[in-house]
């Protein structure tokens, strides 16, 4: 099996793009603070999904707000997380595969995956809601029932806009969707599909539905089980992506009363000696402190928001004092509990152009190149991952799982899904502007060669479409923890995701790897199949045989969560409760992933941007009564 690596034709299709968004972005202003002690009403920490999204909010009531962001703006140190179809640049497990605006985080030696090192990046993709009892659920385990369905679903509404699809799409392709899960006043992050729909995700459907899968309206009601397009940030007019920060600085822009401090890295938390957090030490070429007058709210997301609590004092005591920190507050759960959703999935050879079709073909590059600059249409305006299924496991696939298995699996509501199915193309994803998804058993169409992940482009066969049906875990029932190496936030935290630790994970894991190939030999697919499967090959047939492939092929899908759990006070292990304050000390929020109680199913980045909508209705809503 021939692979390319270092420099393809669409790494230099993507980097002909880069240039000419360059250029377009020079006239742009410049937002930002220099160094120097400040005060503000609120500090929000992070300027990503959540960041944003509760800095503007409060901002629009005419509090002062600053928000401290690690990173610039990627309109400039990186344009091309404007192009949907480069999510994927940067994104594969190799550590060398990073961009600009990645943290270049890695788990090393994970033993779920073969003891690989593995590159985490963080990415995003609306791909999905939570189903209504996975938020009853949530509202059961912080004992608040504003976190019910129906009463969050006007704060998933709150954020996004939705479009009609439009463009040039097949009859085939027209995606299903319900208009009512969205409101007419949403604003500002714009939701729709891609113009361009994946050949290979046409036959995927037909394979899923002769599987037994049914097809569903939409996965923004309340509902995943079943199969169907999945909506994405998407702008329909220019097919760029939307992102927190092209959306929402534009909204912010209208405001005079907040501020960005970019390149700026938060250090550590202030308290007064009553244990009131009263600002953030930052660093921007030299140290100052940004006071808070109300709070500060980190957003720094699952792998730094607990980093930074426990070099600011709050955390595991023992762990702390291990590393000379002195203590404010004793909370064990600080990096612990962190869920996250894995996959990984068999590859054909097909007879419909994939994503191969830009790799080694210049014309096509560059008809796809003026298509997607000049009129935002092609194949450049899909992410990749178009068509998605959640579903539990069928009875004829859970023949090996023990009754422990059950009994765990049954934790899980009746409406939340094992297993996520797509269809896939290698796909790219940023990290410091927080690009997220999420799923419980799902099957994921990939129109793509995906291996073991290291390197979604460069990995790609020499000759060939190829494709890949991923499943991904979506209940998963291991759970991994974030610890610090040091007392200094410049030192990248300690991740240990602990994939794949429960029997029950890996018996779902092989039962979900088996239904995937059973997808590629369904007779509604066997027109676009050339040959036997490429990856892993049908030499893998025993349980032992797929656990082998899984763990050394197994990449994350870029949803850690619940590394600051949400809960109540009698919970231990609870970090925040549910209004995201921190519990033992007062002034100090965490709102983004990290205070997820559960990782809920469906795609994540709506549940942030709900998340970060409500505490911030929250914050308004105390102050003017109080």
């Amino acid at each position: 099996m021939l692979v390319r690596h270092g420099l393809t034709s669409v790494s230099l299709l993507f980097l002909g793009i880069f240039v000419f968004l360059s250029e377009a972005q020079t006239h742009r202003g410049f937002i930002g603070r220099l160094a120097g002690d400040a005060t503000f009403d609120f500090v929000v920490v992070g300027g990503g999904t959540a960041g944003l999204t509760i800095a503007i909010r409060l901002a629009e009531q005419q509090y002062q707000v600053a928000v401290v962001e690690a990173g610039g703006y990627y309109e400039y140190t990186y344009p091309l997380a404007r192009v949907p179809a480069a999510c994927s640049l940067g994104a594969g497990a190799d550590v060398r595969t990073t961009t600009p605006i990645d943290w270049g985080f890695v788990a090393h030696g994970v033993p779920g995956a073969d003891f690989r090192d593995i590159h985490y990046p963080r990415g995003k993709c609306l791909g999905g809601s939570p189903t209504a009892q996975s938020m009853e659920r949530w509202a059961q385990l912080v004992n608040d029932s504003s976190y019910l369905f129906e009463n969050v679903l006007p704060y998933f509404k709150k954020t996004v806009s939705f479009s009609t699809p439009v463009g040039i799409r097949f009859a085939n392709a027209t995606p299903l969707f319900n208009a009512s899960a969205f409101s007419h006043d949403g604003n500002p992050v714009q939701v729709s599909y891609p113009k361009y729909a994946t050949a290979f995700s046409t036959w995927v459907k037909q394979g899923m539905s002769e599987a037994g899968i049914s097809e569903v309206q939409d996965f923004n009601s309340g509902t995943l089980l079943g199969h169907q397009y999945c909506t994405m940030t998407i702008q329909q007019t220019d097919a760029t992506r939307s992102s927190s920060e092209s959306a929402f600085l534009q909204t912010g822009f209208k405001s005079g009363s907040w501020t960005i401090y970019q390149f700026a890295m938060a250090k550590k938390v202030v308290f007064d000696s009553s244990r009131r957090a009263t600002g953030v030490v930052v660093e921007q070429g030299n140290q100052f402190v940004l006071y808070a007058r109300r709070e500060v709210i980190l957003a720094a997301g699952a792998f730094q928001s607990p980093q930074l609590l426990m070099v600011s004092g709050l955390g595991p005591a023992q762990l702390l004092q291990t590393h000379g920190i002195s203590l404010i507050a004793d909370l064990p759960g600080v990096g612990q509990n962190m869920w996250d959703h894995v996959f990984f999935g068999p590859s054909y050879r097909v007879n419909v152009p994939t994503l191969g079709m830009l790799d080694g073909n210049l014309s096509s590059l560059l008809a796809q190149a003026e298509l997607w600059l000049l009129g935002g249409n092609g194949i450049l305006t899909n992410p990749s991952t178009d068509y998605l299924a959640f579903e539990k496991l069928p009875r004829a696939s859970r023949s090996s799982f023990t009754r422990e298995n059950e009994q765990e699996l049954a934790w899980f509501p009746g409406d939340w899904p094992e297993v996520e199915v797509r269809s896939k193309f290698p796909r790219f994803r940023f990290s410091k502007h927080q690009m997220f998804i999420v799923r419980p058993s799902q099957y994921i169409a990939g129109s793509a060669y995906e291996g073991n992940f290291s390197d979604p482009y460069a990995q790609q066969p020499q000759s060939g479409h190829y494709a890949t049906i991923a499943a991904a875990l979506v209940a998963p029932t291991s759970r991994g923890n974030i610890t610090i190496s040091s007392a200094d936030m410049s030192d990248p935290p300690v991740i240990n995701p602990n994939w794949l630790a429960t029997d029950t994970d890996q018996r779902v894991a092989i039962a979900a790897y088996r239904r995937a190939r059973g997808l590629f030999l369904t007779q509604s697919m066997a027109p676009v199949i050339i040959g036997q499967e490429y990856f892993p090959g049908f030499g893998y047939q025993t349980d032992t045989e797929i656990l082998t492939v899984i763990k050394s092929t197994v990449m994350t899908i870029y949803h850690a969560a619940c590394t600051c759990k949400m809960g109540v006070s009698g919970d231990a292990m609870a970090v925040v409760d549910s209004r995201a304050r921190v519990f033992n000390v007062t002034g100090l929020r965490v709102v983004d992933a990290s205070s997820f109680p559960i990782l809920p199913p469906g795609h994540p980045q709506s549940t942030v941007y709900m998340l970060a909508e409500k505490i911030a209705f929250d914050i308004v809503s105390a102050s003017r009564s109080g």
